[in-house]
């Protein structure tokens, strides 16, 4: 058993940058590193891949990742734990083998199944956003539940160097190599607890290192453009220290520290997942060296009997047009363009948004800057039930060009299928995990 354990994270989603994985394998000294690439929506659109092609539906830079990281985490003997599976975690298992043979790596890797739950959903189970039955939603694409440590564990205790998940809960990629090393009992509510506000800290990667963070008139932070990721020395005790290796940067200190731990948080006393229920009003910060951040208490109570599931459903389309406007009068030029738009499609779509990028785009009028802009461009955007229905949306926009008004450029036009996702809950008995091995 170890006294002390060092994971690091080394990437918070999906489209994350690679080179900060490497830097932490080859110079943090790591004993396992995290990556964590799931969102909601990302394993919904996962699941529209995989029904494409049954080989796809894992994370799209699953392979640029492995070719990196695959010899450094072999080199360095640390152990890789991910959720890059998406929405199918055996198919990323058959990738990584293939990536190893042609690399000539030998590499075990552990699949964790289970959380895909399509088959146990009825659509009669009440949405948590909605208080309405996930039937009114639409054709229901997915449906993945929040796994937790107990799913990963088996996985640890098989030995495999990399270890690939579906969808479990951001904290558990942390709290699993916790409890495996220190043999920490599922049912301690306060270790528990504990462990889940260090993946916390951990789960988004540059955000405690002061990528989010970052505003460079009041929150200045130097070396963006190398920004480091962060690690955790984490202690028999639960206690933990968060740095990042040295010479890359960013940093770590108490305000990075602060707005991590509350970010995406609606109650800190009840911080929800599959492991238990953590309070983060115990926790204590302490600034204990350059970049680097004592974290102390933590505590919680047992695990919910239900898992949370994210549903994906067909939500239709949605039509883009845009087009700039520069120079004198480009404001109120852009606001002519908008109205002749919505005059002309407001009784074809109910669902029809107008923007000025730049002006009012992101904070209502009542909230926007009362000097008018030198160039502004013009957004337009309608959800309807068809592609191409969606499509007139851009072809509205597109015929401003010598219908007025005067100097309108760049046009571009867009039409997607929209994912949308909602929750629900389902009773953990009605979960059924395992895993499979993979070797070269």
């Amino acid at each position: 058993m170890k006294d002390v354990v060092r994971i690091g994270c080394g990437a918070g989603f999906s489209g994350d940058r690679l080179e900060p994985a490497g830097i932490l394998v080859e110079n943090g000294n790591l004993n396992y590193l995290v990556l964590e690439c799931l969102a909601e929506r990302t394993i919904a659109l996962a699941q529209k891949r995989k029904a494409a092609d049954p080989t796809k539906g894992y994370d799209p830079l699953l392979e640029r990742r492995i070719e990196l990281l695959l010899p450094l985490l072999k080199q360095n003997r640390v152990k890789l734990l991910t959720n890059m599976g998406a929405a199918n975690p055996v198919a990323a298992a058959d990738k990584i083998i293939e990536i190893a043979k042609r690399l000539g790596v030998s590499v075990k890797v552990a699949v964790v199944l289970g959380d895909d739950v399509l088959h146990s959903i009825s659509g009669k189970e009440t949405a948590m956003e909605t208080g309405k039955p996930l039937s009114w939603s639409g054709e229901i694409l997915s449906a993945n539940a929040y796994l937790g440590t107990d799913t990963i564990l088996p996985a640890l205790e098989s030995g495999a160097d990399i270890i690939i998940t579906g969808r479990v809960a951001d904290p558990s990629l942390v709290v699993a190599p916790l409890v495996y090393e220190f043999g920490w009992s599922l049912d301690d509510a306060t270790m528990m607890g504990k462990a889940i506000v260090v993946g916390h800290l951990l789960e988004c990667a540059g955000q405690i290192t002061g990528g989010y963070f970052t505003d460079p008139i009041r929150k200045p932070v130097e070396g963006m453009e190398r920004l480091g990721h962060p690690f955790a020395d984490v202690y028999t005790d639960g206690s933990a220290k968060i740095s990042k290796v040295e010479g890359t940067g960013g940093i770590v200190n108490l305000a990075t520290a602060k707005e991590q731990l509350l970010y995406e948080v609606i109650n800190p006393y009840e911080y929800i997942t599959p492991d238990g229920i953590a309070d983060f009003t115990t926790v204590s910060l302490h600034q204990a060296g350059i970049n680097c951040v004592e974290v102390k208490g933590g505590s919680g109570q047992q695990k919910p009997a239900t898992l949370k599931v994210s549903v994906g459903y067909k939500a239709g389309f949605i039509g883009e047009g845009e087009i700039s406007y520069a120079g004198a009068h480009a404001l109120e030029r852009a606001q002519l363009a908008g109205e002749v738009i919505r005059r002309r499609l407001n009784h074809r779509f109910s669902e029809l948004r107008i923007d000025y990028v730049g002006y009012t785009s992101v904070h209502p009028s009542s909230l926007a800057n009362n000097r008018k802009p030198y160039e502004v461009r013009l957004r337009v955007a309608g959800k309807t039930a068809t592609a191409n229905e969606a499509a007139i949306i851009g072809e509205e926009t597109e015929a401003l060009y010598t219908n007025g008004p005067a100097g309108g450029g760049g046009v571009r036009k867009y039409v997607n299928e929209v994912v949308g996702v909602i929750s629900t809950l389902l009773d953990r008995k009605k979960v059924q995990s395992s895993i499979t091995i993979k070797e070269s």
